[in-house]
């Protein structure tokens, strides 16, 4: 290997064994999901077996639940996919877990379960920035972001789209009458068996048609002319890259300018922040003066 820093010898055995904690810096931004997640009253925060059952299966801590949802949040790690593989092999996350790696079905649940209480959660954080006098009273960073919807794009539906897939399905039908037609003239021309296999394809493309006629009627009584079939919240927006767009959210923070900690934040199906900066502006002055986040002991 020459003169190149050389890593540990896989296979070399070592005295004595490493220490759970020895993976983790002492500074690492994980102490500090733990320590604040530690110190949660989830029960009064209202998140769902806070109090486990005494009998059946074990089952996972909501507070080993909400340390890997915080830690997926701020590390940019949406998917209950993702947080699965990472608990697995992302030692931050082994170590912050105690090695434990629930599968995404849990942590998804854990999510849908308990959002009210995860809204909870952010309102103690902005409490414990106040305690530890992390605000300050000068500038604040606005900007939104946008974040994909479990809505898959062809599940999506405008005014457009819906066209252009109608113009598709009366092409196919067209395709497949001619070749019918052309059965009709020569019977030696098409096989038996590919005439009834077109018969049942325009069956199915005319059931189609129909399913697409009953969207637009949806889509009439939707405000901004559009469907999201799975996630009906979602819409269609267009992001930085030319040609390319998401179907999701579009989520609006104001962050502290001296110490970068999210003083408020909103999440809004609208595709653009033009009309976004008054609104968060008016919401973070809010937060900074709403008394009722003041904890009862300050």
């Amino acid at each position: 290997m020459g003169r190149y820093v050389e890593g540990q010898d896989r296979t070399q055995s070592v005295l004595f064994p490493e220490r759970l904690d020895d993976w983790s810096h002492e500074d690492s931004t994980v102490r500090v999901i733990d320590v604040f997640v530690d110190e949660l009253d989830l029960r009064k925060l209202g998140f769902e077996r806070a109090d486990p059952a005494a009998t059946g299966r074990p089952e996972y801590s909501p507070a080993t639940l909400l340390k890997i949802y915080v830690y997926g949040y701020l590390n940019r790690v949406q998917s209950s996919r993702r947080l699965e593989t990472e608990a697995q092999r992302n030692l931050e996350l082994i170590w912050l877990t105690g090695r434990l790696a629930p599968d995404f079905k849990t942590i998804a649940d854990f999510r849908r379960d308990n959002g009210e209480a995860i809204r909870k959660v952010c309102k103690e954080f902005v409490l414990l920035c106040r305690r530890l006098k992390l605000f300050t009273d000068g500038i604040v960073a606005i900007d939104g972001s946008k974040f994909k919807a479990i809505n898959n794009r062809d599940k999506n539906f405008t005014d457009r789209k819906l066209q252009a897939r109608i113009e598709q399905l009366e092409d196919s039908i067209k395709r497949y009458l001619v070749e019918l037609d052309r059965a009709d003239r020569d019977a030696t021309a098409v096989l038996p068996g590919r005439v009834a296999h077109l018969k049942d394809k325009i069956a199915k493309v005319k059931q189609q048609m129909q399913a697409l006629e009953a969207i637009g009627e949806q889509m009439k009584a939707s405000e901004d002319g559009q469907i999201s079939l799975t996630d009906p919240d979602a819409r269609s927006m267009a992001t930085s890259g030319r040609g390319t767009g998401i179907v999701g959210y579009n989520v609006q923070a104001a962050v502290d300018a001296k110490h970068h900690l999210i003083v408020a934040h909103e999440v809004t199906n609208v595709g653009h922040d033009r009309n976004q900066l008054a609104d968060m502006a008016k919401l973070a002055k809010a937060v900074r003066a709403d008394r009722t986040l003041t904890h009862p002991a300050d």
